[in-house]
């Protein structure tokens, strides 16, 4: 059985959990976000799990479309001041509990998605999370 990795994941500005035990994406609680497109403003839910894509929106939102990310506590903007390597829309991003940010690319349907971190403890911190000591040792 493969081990996945479950973000727990908050805003960066005022550090409030995106955390919705409310709303489950593939089983776990979703990340919820504040968004803007084209069909007007709502909320997004992503899949917490690392590599997982499914998400659902109260809204319509086109394929390709750039949408705006915001806070659904403070309303800043999540946008980073980075592009896209793969589509040159804005990336934006979100901490990790454990440490460290995640940023995930703002266009529909783009995959494009890593992990940063500052400090090797935040590394090994999420690594003792995924895996339990004694997975370490079979």
């Amino acid at each position: 059985m493969e081990k996945q990795v479950i973000l727990q994941v908050k805003c960066p500005h005022c550090g409030h959990s995106f955390m919705d035990p409310d709303h489950e994406v593939n089983g776990q609680p979703g990340i919820k976000i504040d968004i803007e497109s084209e069909s007007g403003k709502g909320f997004l839910w992503l899949c917490p799990i690392y590599g997982c894509f499914l998400h659902e929106s109260d809204i319509t939102l086109k394929e390709n479309e750039v949408i705006r990310f915001n806070c659904p506590h403070c309303h800043n903007t999540l946008a980073r001041d980075v592009l896209c390597k793969t589509c040159n829309a804005p990336m934006v991003g979100f901490n990790i509990n454990v440490g460290g940010k995640v940023n995930v690319c703002s266009r529909k349907g783009c995959q494009k998605h890593y992990i940063l971190f500052e400090d090797a403890n935040d590394l090994i911190n999420l690594f003792y999370e995924k895996f339990e000591p004694r997975d370490l040792y079979m």
